[in-house]
């Protein structure tokens, strides 16, 4: 059943008897001017939990959005919670400008217009909005590798404004990286890896900190390397690394990205068995024997077309944004695999392996081991 809908004076009339004039725009719109005397909850936030804002559903709401179409949704959406005394402003914001009445702007040094067109995109959706922006810039990843998969995926997670991107690499540039590894460019040959990565991105997201770590991930730092990480996006180009990786996150049940890359081919999964034991696989579930080195060539033996890191490093920047929106539905349990020559797609159900080593429910943490001579069959 439709809403009812108000006119802007009779919206202002009901809202000086008492009724709640709630704008459902986000936060960026509302900066350029509100009603006078709304609150602002974005229509995402406001039909996620209508109680905690409103919890007597007899309150009389009247909902104003720019034009009248999202109040209009919020308020029809509302109807069918219960709510009982719900209407839409029509013609929204701009009906009420254009008629004159009052509005009220925030203070211009409480405007942060920066945030605002950054990430306008952003904010348009409502499974991101200003709450889920704020989120992103609240959190902290730890972007292992800066060549073929940490490149383009650490590019989308700093322009999506990831506040704190910590990058751990302790190669440096060469001219045969330039053909995938797309931070770097031909001046930045022999410079450390970390600082041209912190170099590019700091210019194309100054909002956000790059912390440049120039070592290579061992037992003994690779805790410290996780410190206070929210997820890791894994661009290691070694099995030793991935096992270490996979080890240490799930000790410290911090979700893992992995991506992979041979000749033509890719793979990324989501390795979240730390915090869902029994319920999501590991690294070693998938492979819990790493496979013999002359079956596992690397880039610099086998080669790789150019574009395929960059296809799974947008991949798994892209699963990385979902786990810290709370988003969508992430890769665990599920391995997605690219076929760049036929361009197919193929997706691999994993499950977790009730006698792994390291994730299985009630196994105690085995300890770090020489992974090096692991993934050698020493």
């Amino acid at each position: 059943m439709p809403a009812n809908e108000a006119t802007p004076r009779e919206a202002q009339r009901r809202h000086a008897a008492g009724a709640r004039l709630v704008d459902v725009r986000e936060e960026h719109e509302r900066s350029a001017g509100m009603a006078d005397g709304a609150v602002g909850i974005s229509r995402a936030e406001l039909e996620d939990d209508p109680g905690f804002h409103f919890p007597d559903r007899d309150t009389e709401l009247v909902l104003i959005c720019q034009t009248g179409g999202r109040s209009m949704l919020a308020a029809e959406s509302l109807q069918r919670l219960g709510y009982r005394h719900v209407a839409s402003v029509r013609g929204g914001t701009l009906r009420w400008i254009a008629e004159g009445l009052p509005v009220t702007r925030p203070p211009a040094h409480e405007v942060d217009s920066d945030f605002h067109e950054r990430y306008s995109r952003h904010l348009l959706l409502p499974e991101v909005g200003a709450r889920g922006q704020r989120r992103l810039e609240a959190s902290r990843v730890l972007m292992l590798g800066a060549g073929g998969l940490g490149s383009p995926a650490a590019f989308y997670l700093a322009a999506a404004g990831i506040g704190h991107l910590r990058i751990a690499d302790d190669d440096i540039i060469e001219r045969s990286n330039l053909q995938r590894q797309i931070l770097h460019t031909d001046a930045d040959i022999g410079m450390p890896k970390v600082d041209s990565a912190e170099t590019r991105l700091s210019a194309l997201n100054p909002r956000i900190t790059v912390e440049a770590v120039r070592e290579r991930v061992t037992s003994g730092n690779v805790e410290r390397l996780l410190e206070g990480v929210d997820l890791v996006v894994d661009g290691a180009d070694n099995f030793a690394v991935r096992y270490l990786l996979n080890d240490a996150c799930v000790k410290l049940a911090i979700p893992l990205v992995y991506g992979a890359v041979h000749r033509f081919e890719g793979q990324v999964s989501v390795f979240d068995a730390g915090r869902h034991r029994g319920q999501a696989p590991c690294y070693r579930c998938l492979f819990p024997e790493p496979p013999p080195p002359e079956s596992a060539p690397s880039c610099s033996e086998a080669g790789v077309l150019g574009v395929l890191p960059g296809v799974i490093g947008m991949l798994q920047a892209t699963e990385a944004l979902k786990l810290l929106l709370h988003v969508g539905e992430p890769l665990a349990g599920r391995l997605l695999h690219f076929d760049a020559l036929g361009m197919h797609f193929r997706e691999t159900t994993l499950r977790p392996d009730p006698g792994c080593p390291v994730c299985a429910p009630g196994t105690p943490f085995p300890g770090y081991i020489d992974y090096a001579a692991f993934c050698s069959g020493a």
